[in-house]
């Protein structure tokens, strides 16, 4: 792997001489401005829309009409003649819970203020529609109308949301005042983001990430942790956890009784995790396949010498699973194949659907980004956060605008938030790289990704997998994830459960929890769930018996962690997970 190498070098995005491009500069410009394109896809809407009369004539009418009817409704309320069970003339969707007041339904004023943005947020969608858009930058419009419209909801200004002023009114303007004072915070120190979490109390090796172990191996890019073994028979064939590069590994072993990673030791299995590097500028030309090598595969390596077994299970989150899919894709078409069997967590390998995030993952927005890490050797970890954030933008956005600006509350202390906060940077060249192969070119499902001169092949890929997916993910769409059980070759099992893409993972048992089964892979998701059995339990239940039945012969537990050849080097959760990006590495 070659660290240190000039930043701006991302293939051609930036030029080939030191000679300023002025069309560079415009980009550059551009993409301050607008960083995801969204008010040029707003733009070209209207533009497309203009020539489309008829299109935009109907959706005047349609506005006029509903205009008509919101204003009756709001005399009938002033005037007290209104009967109190008829339903609005705009109803806001039904898990848009920015409207629960009273006031909105009862006061006039707020009543008229809900009906009005509504309404015209449903001219803003349909005008959209009568640009007549392709369908990716019909998507894109309408999720940059969405959160322009979210971002403008009157629930997010203190003089037109009803509880910001009875707050207000109850505490004697003392939520103003502490809500300003959050505010004037947040534009100090988060770049004027809300703070969602607070996570001063949260400290991975103190409260987090503290199932006991010994990292037995530092690279460059990875730390490999071994956990103790604390049943005294453990299964023969060891379990390695991948986890996605984009945040730190303990979302698997985020806390005592919420930790996968602690839960499958206590089944008895003798487990190991990858801990990736926060990268920095030096690791600017690092590469897609230098993560496959010196990730998974070198962890695998490591792992195979340290146990003894030639084969080793793995669970996989997210772009782990990603990467790991197309290593087992890699092994089946060199004929080293170290993988037993996969367990993918919230993964997509076949990108052909990525839901929300495709529009931030077209082709415009990705050539900002390469322009945008050429000149700083990574994408900064905030910005892809924020990203996630958008795609739900009123729970993880505007939600904390309205409780800790309007109303003068703290943010949470939460440990998954925490977590959540605790993301990395991507190095450039890797992550143009996954971008523009995975999401713009879906070369994996397509049977066109090619890894030191070899093309894989997701159907040679014979191992059993066990597919996991959460029916409330927003950034991987359960119907897309899916598609791994019916893309890779071997015995798959899909198993879907409830909650989002990280509530999903960290799953522990509870009277809550619950997910579906169906033993049968139809071709369509959809077909898939109107068989599927639902239970009244965590996934993890479910995965505890598959993976057991795959794990080998019960065997006593070694008696020391890692190996003559890799000795431990110091306790987990070790370097990696808590150094700074830039800081020095002693491997």
């Amino acid at each position: 792997m070659s660290y240190g190498v000039e930043a701006r070098s991302i293939g051609a995005t930036a030029g080939e001489s030191d000679v300023l491009d002025p069309n560079w500069v415009g980009d550059q410009i551009l993409d301050a401005l607008d960083p995801v394109h969204f008010a040029r896809t707003l733009a070209n809407a209207g533009m497309r829309a203009a020539v489309n009369p008829v299109g935009v004539g109907t959706a005047l009418l349609k506005a006029a009409a509903g205009a008509m009817k919101v204003g009756a409704a709001t005399v009938a309320k002033a005037t007290n003649s209104a009967d109190p069970d008829a339903p609005a003339p705009v109803q806001p969707q039904p898990k848009d819970h920015r409207w629960t007041s009273k006031a909105w339904q009862d006061n006039p004023y707020f009543f008229g203020l809900q009906q009005t943005y509504l309404l015209t947020k449903n001219l803003a969608d349909d005008l959209i529609d009568a640009a007549n858009l392709d369908e990716a930058e019909h998507r894109k419009a309408k999720f940059a109308a969405s959160f322009a419209f979210d971002a403008l909801a009157p629930t997010n200004m203190l003089l037109t949301n009803p509880d910001a002023l009875a707050e207000a009114a109850a505490t004697g303007g003392a939520s103003v005042v502490k809500g300003a004072a959050n505010l004037l915070h947040d534009l100090r120190h988060n770049d004027g983001w809300p703070s969602k979490v607070d996570d001063s109390g949260f400290e991975p090796g103190l409260n987090m990430a503290m199932t006991p172990g010994k990292v037995v191996y530092r690279s460059d890019l990875i730390e490999l942790i071994q956990y103790e073994p604390q049943t005294e028979q453990v299964y023969e064939t060891p379990l390695l956890f991948c986890p996605p590069w984009i945040n730190k590994y303990y979302i698997m072993d985020l806390a005592p009784q919420k930790s996968l990673i602690e839960w499958a030791v206590q089944l008895g299995h003798t487990c190991f995790t990858i801990s990736y590097r926060n990268p920095d500028e030096s690791m600017c030309d690092t590469s897609f396949e230098d993560y496959l090598h010196e990730g998974p595969l070198d962890a695998l390596r490591v792992v195979q010498e340290i146990t003894g077994q030639e084969k080793v299970n793995t669970v996989n989150v997210c772009l782990g699973g990603t990467l790991t899919a197309i290593a087992m894709a890699y092994g089946a078409a060199t004929g080293d194949q170290p993988i037993g069997t996969a367990t993918f967590l919230n993964t997509l390998t076949d990108f052909a659907d990525p839901g929300v995030l495709g529009a931030f993952t077209d082709e415009p927005t990705v050539a900002g980004l390469e322009r945008k890490m050429a000149d700083q050797g990574y994408l900064e970890a905030s910005e892809m956060a924020r990203t996630f954030d958008a795609i739900r933008a009123n729970d993880l956005i505007f939600q904390y605008v309205v409780n800790n600006w309007l109303l003068g509350e703290d943010p949470p202390a939460f440990d998954l938030l925490a977590w959540n906060n605790d993301s990395t940077r991507m190095p450039a060249r890797m992550h143009s790289s996954y971008l523009r192969r995975c999401y713009l070119q879906n070369q994996f499902a397509n049977d066109a990704f090619e890894i030191d001169g070899t093309i894989l092949r997701p159907a040679e890929v014979k191992q059993d997998c066990y597919v996991l997916s959460a029916i409330d993910d927003h950034i991987v769409p359960w119907t897309a994830a899916y598609r791994t059980a019916t893309l890779l070759g071997g015995r798959n099992r899909f198993v879907l459960s409830t909650s989002g893409h990280i509530a999903g993972i960290v799953n522990p048992p509870s009277p809550k929890a619950r997910h579906w089964t169906n033993d049968q892979i139809a071709e369509a998701p959809e077909k898939w769930l109107d068989g599927a059995d639902k239970h009244q339990q965590t996934w993890w239940q479910d995965w505890a018996r598959w993976i057991s039945e795959r794990a080998g012969e019960k065997v006593d537990a070694p008696c020391q962690l890692g190996s003559e050849t890799y000795a431990p080097l110091e306790d987990a959760p070790g370097l990696y997970v808590v150094m700074r990006s830039g800081d020095a590495v002693s491997a």
